[in-house]
């Protein structure tokens, strides 16, 4: 059970087997977490956490160890790894809908960490969005809306609340340009640090230019807290990587991969890209494999379109919870590679799949050895382990379970 750093709360995960706490737990040891009401508002998300020193004009603060983070360890000889769960959200809004409020309640009674990747400009209103300089394009254009004064200040103080809960937050940019004519996709280096420093001001001055007084900073450095991102259509990343190294971010979530674990690209940054499961219950015209993200199966189940067939939405949930779940079990009946999800806070298909990604959220987190963590955790986790120990998780190809048994091949 890992206790928040500096605030003697226990995480009260008993789950997280291979996450040892970074100080011996206190008197508030038993607690679980704190709880998210359904419109966001957590009571005591990390008692006894003092901000440090507001930094710029107020907006964030200076660093501090994160609560509810806990201490990875290596493997002991012949041990078998966790199964490392990431469950992640891009854009991470605090609209109206109480999305944000639901999945951080829902965090709470799984004991999950998630990562935000956080749209910068869901801290400016439509009021500013003239402030927004997108590379290769006009002040203020973005292909995704803005969100009204209430919207921004909903999200401004949950995220500051999701960190003190033990969320990661990234970054999902700003302006989500896809397409092949003006696209993140063609970018240049030079493009993304623009992009980044747009990111970092909406994040860092938002006060000053969304003109909220009634708030407090931002708990977390954000230069510090941001070390991964995910593009807008997982496009731009062969331009971005060098930039993101550069910043000294530490993984990038931009591509796709097959489940197995996460290997170092020549920049030297994790690739915690999503991968493709099996499809559960498909129909013919269906791939066989599907991206673990929420709009890929909107896409296959409806044609994209948002507002599908209602007489199939039943069917459509159980195949996307069922083909969650068949991912999971290929990666931990054989080689326990990490399974990375991906979400937007979203009522495609009437909320179809925001159901789906409760109940499995749920369903895993009653499996032993199963641990949700965010992708800084899962990142820890691996760099805490014996490179030779690490090589050998990442020769597993899919579904290709250990030869003689965890004890054998991770004998030491």
């Amino acid at each position: 059970m890992a206790a928040a750093v500096g605030a003697g709360a226990a995480w009260g995960v008993p789950r997280l087997l291979h996450l040892r706490t970074t100080e011996a737990a206190g008197p508030a040891a038993s607690s679980s977490r704190a709880h998210a009401t359904s419109t966001g508002s957590p009571t005591n998300p990390a008692p006894g956490f003092v901000p440090g020193p507001p930094m710029g004009d107020g907006s964030t603060s200076e660093y501090r160890p994160q609560p509810h983070q806990p201490t990875p360890r290596a493997l002991k000889p012949g041990e078998t790894p966790p199964q490392f769960v990431v469950i992640s959200w891009d854009g991470a809004a605090n609209l109206k809908e109480g999305l944000l409020g639901r999945f951080r309640q829902v965090a709470q009674r799984t004991g999950a960490s998630m990562t935000l990747f956080l749209t910068g400009i869901y801290f400016l209103p439509q009021e500013k969005r003239s402030l927004y300089r997108p590379p290769r394009h006009a002040p203020g254009s973005s292909d995704i809306g803005y969100p009204s004064l209430q919207s921004c200040h909903r999200t401004i103080e949950a995220i500051g609340q999701c960190w003190l809960e033990g969320h990661e937050i990234g970054t999902h940019f700003n302006g989500h340009f896809c397409g092949r004519t003006n696209g993140v996709g063609t970018w240049s280096s030079a493009d993304w640090r623009q992009e980044i420093n747009e990111v970092m001001r909406f994040v860092t001055q938002w006060r000053t230019l969304t003109g909220i007084t009634d708030l407090p900073r931002l708990p977390f450095d954000y230069h510090r807290e941001l070390i991964g991102a995910r593009t807008p259509c997982l496009q731009g990343r062969a331009t971005l990587l060098p930039v993101a190294t550069e910043l000294g971010w530490r993984y990038d979530s931009s591509g796709t991969r097959t489940q197995r674990w996460p290997t170092q690209d020549k920049h030297g940054l994790w690739d915690t890209s999503m991968a493709s499961l099996p499809m559960a219950h498909r129909r013919s015209d269906q791939p066989r494999e599907i991206l673990a993200m929420d709009y890929n199966f909107m896409a296959n189940q409806s044609n994209a379109n948002t507002n599908g067939d209602r007489a199939h939405w039943a069917t459509w949930k159980r195949q996307t919870t069922d083909t969650f779940l068949a991912g999971f079990d290929r990666a931990y009946t054989s080689n326990r590679a990490p399974l990375i999800i991906g979400n937007h806070f979203e009522q495609w298909n009437g909320g179809i799949y925001m159901d789906a990604i409760e109940a499995v959220m749920v369903e895993l987190s009653r499996k032993p050895g199963v641990q949700l963590v965010s992708m800084r955790q899962l990142i820890d986790w691996m760099e805490a382990q014996p490179p030779a120990v690490l090589t050998k998780l990442q020769a597993l190809g899919v579904g290709q379970a250990p030869t003689g048994g965890w004890g054998a091949y991770l004998a030491q």
